[in-house]
């Protein structure tokens, strides 16, 4: 027979049990939902048995059954698990469900029990079919109900305490430990424990600011339901922790601090946040065998990136190698160290291709693996990168990415057979020099911030701090034709190649002679162009580098040098100039500040260059005159 009523006294069993041990019995706890509404993420509600109510709370995870309809205002449910906590600045409590499954669909009313003492019994009002029916017996006093006590004679805690007193030494020990779901934490608890396995773990590293220098490390945390949770420890909390962590293996953990978390830094779904500082405690779990789980990934196509461009959200991605490049030394502006970063280049069946940095470990380590196999073309699989909008657009690798070669999952099998069937004889482009402003792949680079030349500017201090990205749409209104158009490049690392003594040129960057350095075959010059820009707002100039001056000019460095060294009436090279001026083209520009002569002057640089569509213009002018009239 189905529960049409809540458990009697079941607010009470609550109260009573504050931390029940779901490894014992636990007693049978129905309770109706009253007042059910969304807050966020989650839903609030009021548990009633009739008698009593207590204020509650459906986490994220339980909320696909509030929207399915499984749980309803004034249905009954389930409790199989949760915690009681304090709501601070106040005296009341409220109860975290965690787990809970549907007994009874909406009732026609809320479940009141009105009772009032008399004699020796407790004499109940008449009540609807709906509501409570009481095993009872009569008398001529009135009715009478049987000891409630019988139902629940022993609490959850009685339970628990004989259970551990006939338990074996090792057995009280484990039942001592009460541990939570991380599903049920919050930044308003007290006191938990969690048992959670090491999924990721990233490099130690370090900062400065206005507080000073330090260190901080992550790890991501996984229990046994699957739910994930960030962790994060700084300075001293880091160097204790940093060689207690060991990816795969199990802990138990307490003493931590919970915030609500940082989209712009977060890797893992999940709403809070965990600090451990050099109080907390972490306990190995000897008993666990340790194994590294299967790595999670979310793979968006390469011909898809264009909306994350100089966005907070990371990526993975999923590719065939086409080249690896050598290790390169960058010095930091910030602190002038030199790390190592390394350029790979991948294809996936979109036929396009992207340009990944490895930097630090990743370029020195893997790096050098792939290196060693980029004949083979092999398959990578990176987790947790950033998309950038250098040369169009780019990715790169952060402390908490992860690269896996040749990785055993049906999305690089099916990849690897794609390439080996077709894509090696297929014709393949880059991304960035795709990107358009209509569909997917940039609308939101060429048209989410648009504004005009003035706009820059007149405001000089634009890009002080770091550098600041616009879209502009304009015209090229003068190419000075005397500049330094162009240099001679490595075709290994694109860097500046100079005349050695003797003969032949020097490769600072590769530190290597031309005889081991060839000059690039097809492009042995690179463009750093400067153009001026115009809109009805006003001019400035603005550096453009290779891949932007092409789609400018219309070929490459090579071509115009080679017309440039023509002789004769009719020169090409300035025909060349020309046609490009008094073309409209839309811009995604970076504004810095460069120092000159100790003088400040702002910078404008192209990062990606599209044609006007005309069509998406008149779209994006529409939605700015109806902005306007609003």
């Amino acid at each position: 027979m189905a529960v049409k009523a809540p458990t009697p006294d079941a607010i009470s069993t609550i109260l009573a049990n504050p931390s029940p041990d779901t490894s014992s019995e636990m007693p049978d706890i129905v309770v109706q939902v009253l007042d059910l509404n969304a807050k966020g993420n989650r839903y609030m509600f009021t548990a009633s048995d009739g008698k009593k109510k207590l204020k509650g709370i459906l986490p994220s995870h339980i909320t696909p059954q509030v929207i399915s309809g499984d749980i309803q205002n004034l249905g009954l449910i389930r409790i199989l698990d949760y915690s009681l906590n304090d709501i601070p600045s106040k005296s009341e409590k409220y109860v975290i469900v965690t787990k809970c499954e549907t007994v009874s669909p909406p009732l026609e009313v809320e479940i009141k029990e009105e009772i009032k003492s008399e004699g020796v019994g407790i004499l109940l009002k008449p009540k609807q079919e709906d509501e409570i029916k009481s095993e009872v017996k009569r008398a001529d006093a009135g009715v009478f109900l049987k000891p409630k006590q019988e139902i629940i004679s022993k609490s959850a805690a009685q339970i628990v305490h004989e259970q551990h007193g006939n338990m074996a030494p090792a057995g009280r020990m484990a039942m001592t430990r009460r541990v939570h779901p991380l599903v049920s934490l919050n930044p308003y608890q007290g006191s938990w424990t969690i048992k959670v396995r090491v999924t990721n773990k990233g490099n130690m590293r370090t900062y400065k600011n206005a507080r000073g220098e330090g260190c901080v490390f992550n790890v991501e945390l996984t229990d046994e339901e699957g739910t994930q949770i960030q962790a994060t420890m700084f300075n001293e909390a880091a160097r204790k922790f940093y060689d207690k962590f060991e990816l795969g293996k199990v802990y138990y953990i307490s003493k931590g601090t919970l915030k609500v978390a940082n989209k712009q830094f977060k890797t893992v779904q999940n709403d809070y946040e965990m600090t451990l500082n050099e109080n907390s405690e972490v306990e190995e779990v000897s008993s666990e065998a340790a194994f590294v789980p299967e790595t999670k990934f979310n793979f968006v196509p390469i011909d898809m990136l264009g909306p994350y461009v100089s966005g907070k959200e990371l990526v993975d991605v999923v590719g065939v190698v086409q080249s690896v490049s050598p290790t390169m030394s960058i010095r930091r502006k910030s602190n002038n160290e030199t790390i190592p970063k390394r350029d790979i280049t991948i294809a996936d069946e979109s036929k396009k291709t992207v340009v990944v940095s490895l930097w630090n470990e990743l370029a020195t380590t893997v790096g050098q693996q792939l290196l060693d196999i980029a004949d083979q073309s092999p398959v990578v699989a990176i987790k947790s990168l950033k998309v950038g909008d250098f040369q169009g657009l780019s990715l790169s690798t952060l402390s908490r990415s992860m690269l896996m070669v040749n990785p055993d999952i049906p999305e690089a099998k099916n990849l690897k057979s794609w390439f080996d069937s077709e894509g090696k004889e297929a014709s393949l482009a880059s991304v960035g020099s795709g990107m358009s402003p209509s569909a997917r792949n940039g609308a939101r680079s060429m048209y989410s911030d648009r504004v005009s030349l003035s706009h820059i500017t007149e405001n000089p201090s634009l890009g002080d701090d770091k550098p600041v990205y616009f879209s502009i749409r304009a015209y090229i209104s003068f190419i000075k034709p005397d500049q330094t158009m162009w240099y001679r490049a490595c075709k290994t690392c694109n860097k500046k190649v100079t005349e050695a003594i003797g003969s032949g040129y020097w490769c600072e960057g590769c530190q290597k002679n031309d005889e081991e350095c060839c000059l690039r075959h097809a492009y042995s010059y690179l463009y750093i162009l400067v153009i001026k820009a115009s809109d009805a707002s006003g001019e400035a100039y603005v550096s453009a580098f290779n891949d932007e001056a092409e789609r400018i000019i219309g070929c490459s460095a090579d071509e115009l040098n080679t017309l440039k060294q023509e002789v004769g009436e009719d020169n090409m090279f300035e025909q060349k100039l020309k046609q490009a001026t008094w073309v409209p083209h839309l811009f995604r520009v970076s504004v810095s500040q460069n120092e000159y002569n100790n003088e400040k002057r702002q910078r404008l640089t192209v990062r990606a260059i599209a044609p006007v569509d005309y069509a998406a213009e008149s779209k994006f002018l529409l939605e700015e005159i109806s902005k306007m009239r609003a």
